[in-house]
Parts: structure tokens; sequence; C-alpha cells
């Protein structure tokens, strides 16, 4: 038999493949990444003296990450993406909610998504998820609730996961005595992620989920989204998802919801509700986004408006055009229930990384919000809410 006989050429080839595969699956996540979650648009000059000293003193909490979502080990440093543990600590972050994303459809659009498609699969099949969540969306959300579970594990204490109202409170003492510590929270984005099964509320809480968001780009069995097609009302199955939900003491975020579904929550809701991540019609008027009515209204339960930080929420891509949704928002319902939302590693570009949080602490400081109003904006309206909202 010659040197290129089909028994070589077969073992070459698999060679080839094999050698491929390991390539594809070692530098496929980070190239996925890149293209979904770009760097930062621009370099920001640094903080003055000033400003920095206010922002170190802030204890500053955010209520949107989407950065389970993608193959980076969150416990090490990265350029890629905006989230990190050791970035979180240069940003002076003390509380970062972080959100699973368990399905999302292709193409991708703002309005008028079908629930038949699923590009997530492609980031499982490619970060080498276990098997179950292949076909299964609750598999996701608990195989990303692990891995934050697994960080803070790892991390000798200084990373940590808020379940409670006693781990908050231990949490933040703590700090007060150690500002290299972090914690994170976990968020649903989406109850497709119960698969219309109301005993997965109560898997998902015990896997530590604290907050869920009712719907993402699609309609699912609990309401319909404001990306999908029926534009209809929070579904029977959603008002019981409603109150097995309030009945944990997990919070319900509105981000992504419809019109008519959100109207239906507020009317219903027995507890102050959330909105994680979002803008405001006053000064981007899409609809995605809450009108003056809705922010009144969730305002009216006690609740909380987190501001995104991506152009869809304020129109721009400065921190100017965020600093003028928040003073919008501020001005309609009170400085007392407005926080911070950012999207980071959502699958969209911002000005900035969690490390350089401080900018918004610049912006607001510049358009004449005080030193209060900072402390309350940039954390402490979310750590209240929190601290009422958490099971005891």
């Amino acid at each position: 038999m010659g040197f290129f006989s089909k028994e070589r050429l077969l073992l070459l080839f698999l060679g080839m493949f094999v050698a491929l595969t390991m390539i594809g699956f070692a530098v496929g996540p980070s190239i996925a990444e890149r293209s979904f979650n770009p760097s930062p648009l621009q370099t920001l000059p640094p903080l003055s003296d000033d400003v920095a000293d206010l922002h170190k003193s802030l204890t500053v909490a955010d209520l949107h990450a989407d950065s389970l979502l993608w193959g980076r080990d969150l416990s090490v440093r990265s350029e890629d993406g905006y989230v990190d543990i050791s970035r979180l600590l240069e940003g002076n972050v003390a509380l970062q909610m972080f959100t699973v994303v368990t399905k999302v459809p292709t193409p991708l659009q703002l309005e008028g998504n079908a629930d038949d498609s699923d590009n997530i699969i492609k980031l499982a099949l490619l970060q080498r998820w276990p098997v179950t969540t292949w076909s299964s969306l609750k598999s996701r959300a608990l195989y990303q609730a692990r891995r934050l579970h697994n960080y803070a594990r790892e991390s000798s204490g200084q990373f940590s996961v808020i379940k409670t109202q006693g781990d908050l409170a231990a949490y933040l003492s703590a700090r007060e005595n150690n500002r290299q510590l972090s914690a994170g929270l976990l968020g649903l984005e989406g109850a497709h992620a119960l698969e219309g099964n109301l005993d997965n509320v109560d898997r998902l809480f015990d896997a530590g989920f604290r907050m869920i968001g009712l719907a993402h780009f699609f309609d699912n069995e609990v309401g319909s989204s404001a990306h999908g097609l029926k534009q209809e009302r929070l579904t029977p199955f959603g008002r019981e998802v409603l109150k097995r939900s309030e009945s944990l003491n997990m919070m319900i975020d509105l981000s992504h919801a419809s019109v008519q579904t959100i109207d239906d929550v507020l009317a219903i809701a027995r507890r102050p509700v959330m909105v994680s991540h979002t803008g405001v019609r006053g000064t981007c008027d899409n609809g995605r986004n809450l009108s003056d009515q809705q922010l009144q209204q969730i305002a009216q339960t006690g609740g909380l408006v987190a501001i995104g930080f991506w152009s869809t929420a304020v129109c721009g891509e400065s921190v100017d055009d965020i600093v003028r949704a928040i003073a919008y928002t501020t001005d309609q319902i009170g400085i007392d229930h407005v926080a911070l939302g950012s999207d980071f590693d959502g699958a969209v570009q911002l000005p900035f990384d969690v490390a350089n949080i401080g900018q918004v602490t610049k912006g607001l400081l510049e358009a004449g919000f005080t030193q209060e109003d900072i402390q309350k904006i940039m954390g402490l309206n979310a750590v209240r809410f929190l601290e009422k909202m958490l099971p005891a």
C-alpha cells in the first residue's frame, strides 16, 4: 500500500477534523462574543480625583448583565465583553444582577419576532454546555446559575451570591470594612424558561433566582413581548406564575413585556414591580421603552425603573444620553425610583465596560445632581429595594 492509501488519507482527514474542532472550541466562544459584544465605543478620559473619590464612596448596583451567557471565565480579568469579577471590583460595583438568557430568535428584530427559532443552541454547542441544555430552556437557566455559584465558591470570599435579606445585610456589613468585595444576584430573562410548568418557578427559586422577567424577545406561555407577534395580555398561566413568584418573594421584572401584559401585571400585582433595564419614551420613543404613564404606575407600586446604557434605550451612544434618560425619569417619578440597568454583555455595544461605570457618576455630577441624588441612583435605591423584596 502506498503512502497515500485510503486508510492514511482517512486518518489524516480525521486528525485534521479533530484539530480544527479543538481550535474551534478553544477560540470560537471568544470570537462569537466579540461579534455580539464589541469593545466599548471609545476610550473615555479618566475621572478627576474629586469624581473618583465620590465614586469610590458609593454603593454601586447594576440590575442587568447577561455575562453568564458567554464562554468567558468571569473569575479571570478579560478584555472581551463588559463584565467579570475583576472589573466589578475596579468599578466599585457592590451588586450586579446577572440575568440569564435561555432563548433568542433569529433574526432578532425590534418588533415582530416569532418563537420558532433558537439562536442560543449555537452558543450551547460551541461552548460545550451539558447535553440537557440542548433541548431544555430550564436546563440552560440552571446551568448558568451553577456557573455563578461556582465563581462564588472559587473566589475565596471575594465574590458572593445574594439570595436573602440576611445575605445582603451580612455582605454589606462586610463590605464596609473591605471594599474589594462584590456580589451578584440571579435574574431570569424571559419566563419561557419555565417551559409551561408552574413548579419550575420553585425549581428556579431553589437554584437562587430572585428576579423573574416575564418576557424577552418573543411571546411565551406567560404573556406577550413588546417584540413579539401577538401584543396580548397576561395569560391565565401568567397570572399563576405571578402569584407563585410573589409568594416566594421573587421580584417581577417587566422589561421587554408588551403594553397589555404590563397593564395586567400592574393591575393585580401585590408587591412592588421593577424594570431591570429599559429606556423611556420621553427621550427615546420606541415600543421597547416605557411611557410616562407606565413609569408613574410602576412608581406607585413602590417599584424601581433601571435605565439601560445601549442605543435603543437612550437613542444615543454616549454617557450624556444615559444621563438624559435618567434625568427625565427622575423628573417623572422622583429620585427614589430610579436605578441602573446597563445591559452589559447583552449583545449590544456600550460606551464603557463595568470597570468604567464611574463615568455615569461623572455625568450625573456634571448634570447638576446632588451627591445624595447620585448615591441613590448609582445604587442605594436598588439596595433598599432588595432589602424590602428579597426573602427574609
